[in-house]
């Protein structure tokens, strides 16, 4: 009869393990490098929309005026205004993410607890998302900030912002555990269709005398 208690047990125990504090401990490790991969992964795609939108900006306005100065102004007040739109917009759909889930714990009776304590930070995520743009920005001003030549400037700042443009598609990629070839490629042609329309559009200002 013991026997037999013993094995029922044995049985019971393989169909249901318990949980030691390894699993836990791994669980929580896991789940932890996932929520990090996640902020990466925004500061990549931040990143790339700083240096999209900037370079676009900067050669948009090179194809009307092949200045310098002007060049790099426009790329400069791209920055400003991209870090301050991103930040802006983060923090307030934060903000609104935050009341919802507040919402909820005080319909829970959970208020004041360690769920609250976990709620995303609005202050942080602006910050983050602006610090983001500011450095993919970044890219495409350092590249032209120092080269005199027009035409050498316009190909320098095409060049640097594609290599970059693969870099965060590849940083992308891994983080999100995608085909790295087929998402560099996506971000590459993506960027490179933005900075040609924005100039080639821009083209036709100074063509017409406008």
């Amino acid at each position: 009869m013991a026997a037999n208690t013993t094995k029922l047990a044995a049985v019971a125990d393989a169909e249901n393990p318990a949980v030691v504090c390894g699993d836990v401990d791994h669980f929580e490790s896991s789940f932890d490098m996932a929520g990090r991969a996640n902020w990466l992964r925004a500061a990549v795609l931040g990143a790339n929309d700083g240096l999209v939108s900037t370079a676009s900006l900067m050669l948009g306005v090179s194809a009307v005026k092949p200045d310098a100065r002007a060049m790099v102004v426009s790329g400069f007040a791209g920055l400003l205004a991209g870090a301050c739109s991103m930040a802006i917009g983060e923090y307030v759909s934060v903000c609104s993410q935050r009341d919802v889930e507040i919402a909820q714990l005080d319909r829970d009776g959970k208020r004041g607890g360690d769920e609250e304590k976990g709620l995303p930070s609005p202050a942080q995520a602006a910050a983050a998302s602006a610090l983001a743009f500011s450095v993919g920005a970044l890219v495409p001003l350092l590249a032209a900030g120092f080269i005199v030549g027009y035409n050498l400037r316009v190909a320098v700042v095409v060049a640097v912002a594609t290599l970059a443009l693969a870099a965060f598609g590849c940083v992308g990629a891994v983080l999100g555990r995608a085909p790295v070839a087929r998402s560099c490629a996506r971000v590459v042609v993506g960027g490179l269709a933005a900075m040609a329309i924005t100039f080639g559009f821009m083209r036709l200002f100074r063509a017409s005398g406008v």
